[in-house]
């Protein structure tokens, strides 16, 4: 605490003596007017002068913050990266798969075969036979043309009843 004390004693002193050397003490009295615009216009351009220096300190110190703060990001970045490793390819049953996710809770092997839809192949042979039926439209097409046709048509699918 003494230290801390004594620095800014010493602190203030030399502030007091870089004030004293830098800016002597006004002597007003006695001035005329011209000579009181004079030295107020010295003064202005010392203000100016020190303002400048000021801007340029506050422009040094405001750059230096920013490249400090991101080569802490740099010392960040570096210091949280690693290599990940290469993965490799593993077949897994579903079997094995539901074990992993649920656990105990998994009951007996799924059989994912048990669970498609079975076709006959009767079926297949009917679908084909529709499809090859519906595919002669074009030999009818001079039978079914105009309203005579259209009356067959109606009448084949059962309208006039």
């Amino acid at each position: 605490m003494d230290e801390l004390e004594q620095e800014k004693v010493n602190r203030d002193e030399e502030k007091v003596k870089y004030l004293s050397d830098k800016l002597p003490p006004l002597q007003i009295t006695g001035l005329s007017m011209e000579e009181l615009q004079k030295l107020c216009r010295q003064l202005h351009a010392k203000i100016d002068v020190v303002d400048e220096e000021r801007y340029d300190f506050e422009a040094k110190v405001n750059k230096n913050n920013k490249d400090i703060h991101e080569l802490k990001l740099k010392v960040q970045d570096l210091g949280g990266k690693f290599k990940k490793p290469a993965l490799r390819k593993v077949r897994v049953s579903a079997d094995e798969m539901m074990r992993a996710l649920l656990g105990s809770k998994h009951k007996g092997s799924m059989d994912l075969r048990a669970n498609l839809k079975s076709v006959k192949k009767e079926d297949i042979k009917q679908e084909k036979v529709i499809s090859t039926e519906v595919g002669d439209w074009r030999k009818n097409v001079e039978a079914m043309s105009g309203m005579e046709g259209r009356k067959k048509m109606f009448d084949a699918a059962g309208g006039g009843q």
